[in-house]
């Protein structure tokens, strides 16, 4: 349960719970808006958590031969 968190639920949590947060500053980073950035950074930091995830949980399971006729 706590891998379904880590990888999935931080990034929906930051994405759409943060979202109307995010949508009042009206802030730009690098001339780009505020929500676009935040948004464009959370697809990296998910994929940051994904990784967390396969790397402290999912790493060390033995793979699974393939049955090949």
């Amino acid at each position: 349960m706590l891998k379904v968190f880590i990888g999935l639920g931080i990034p929906y949590l930051a994405v759409v719970g943060l979202l109307p947060w995010v949508a009042s500053v009206d802030r730009f980073v690098f001339g780009v808006p505020f929500i676009y950035m935040w948004i464009f950074i959370w697809f990296v930091l998910t994929s940051g958590c994904m990784y967390a995830v396969w790397h402290l949980f999912d790493r060390h399971e033995p793979d699974v031969a393939v049955d090949q006729h």
